[in-house]
């Protein structure tokens, strides 16, 4: 598989490239560049699991797994992101700490590791832009967050050579992690939507039952259920109430789901006079009752 070689070397490259800066960072005596080292070595890790997480997040539905195995890149997705949190948090800290007792920094230096930093870490975002589940485009995300952080140090770096700023360092430093911090919150609440199985976002039930409704037989729909499994296959299960049992109606409606971007579909087909055993159809029939009453 050609994203699994590529997340492989990101791999590789993120993780040796981050040591290295870890150690210019110390020498450097800035604590920006250190804060850049926090993000790649959390990326990297983060890298490392997808890849192991990703491969496994590949494989069929089996008798264990009967959803197949895509959750698995989510909880990939999960880890990254608390790695992530937490390096942001201890760096904000060590910033905070710099800005009350402020250091000397090798300005010239940092402005050498800057520049190589762009350069690796361009690359690196260049061989990870096309992959198109969850964890590849958070994988892809954290690249150009670290093009985007080398910029900002090295233009940080250039500006405190010239004018001998040394607190710049420490609030570049917290200008990366909280942008950091930023993206993480967002990409975490996504995944908790998944783990909760909350409908997705660009799908909703009304569009769905609307949908149904137009095909001719179909009387009325009941306990349509949407969720994803990994943020790109959407699943549902419905009751649909219809005058006739045609053929035809359920590769209809699964037609019409799949133009609503669900790709897999349940239909529990039920008669008009058919009783539907679940709570909310009781209520539905009684209300129905009442009318005929009147």
């Amino acid at each position: 598989m050609k994203s699994d070689k590529n997340i492989l070397v990101a791999f590789l490259l993120n993780i040796s490239f981050s040591i290295f800066e870890f150690v210019g960072g110390v020498l450097t005596n800035s604590v920006a560049i250190i804060s850049d080292a926090v993000h790649d070595v959390g990326d990297s890790l983060s890298i490392g699991i997808a890849f192991l997480l990703e491969k496994k997040s590949k494989k069929k539905p089996d008798d264990t797994y009967t959803y197949g195995y895509s959750r698995y890149s989510v909880l990939a997705a999960l880890i990254s992101s608390s790695i992530l949190l937490v390096g942001s948090t201890l760096v904000i800290g060590s910033s905070i700490n710099r800005i009350i007792n402020p250091a000397k920094v090798n300005y010239n230096g940092m402005i050498i590791f800057a520049l190589f930093g762009v350069l690796v870490n361009f690359l690196a975002a260049y061989s990870t832009r096309d992959g198109d589940s969850i964890n590849q485009k958070a994988v892809n995300l954290h690249m150009l967050e670290d093009v985007l952080g080398w910029l900002v140090v090295l233009f940080g770096a250039i500006l405190m050579r010239f004018t001998n700023i040394s607190i710049l360092d420490p609030l570049l430093s917290m200008g990366v992690s909280v942008y950091i911090l930023f993206n993480v919150i967002k990409h975490f609440k996504h995944i908790l939507d998944l783990f909760l199985e909350k409908a997705p976002e660009n799908i909703s039930v009304e569009d769905i039952k609307n949908h149904v409704m137009e095909i001719e037989d179909v009387i009325e729909i009941h306990h349509i259920h949407i969720w994803s499994i990994d943020g790109i296959n959407n699943y549902a299960t419905m009751h649909v109430v219809s005058k006739n049992k045609n053929s035809n109606l359920k590769s209809e409606i699964r037609h019409k789901l799949n133009d609503c971007g669900i790709s897999h579909v349940t239909i529990e087909l039920e008669g008009e006079n058919e009783f539907c055993s679940d709570e909310e159809c009781h209520i539905d029939i009684n209300v129905v009752k009442h009318h005929h009453h009147h």
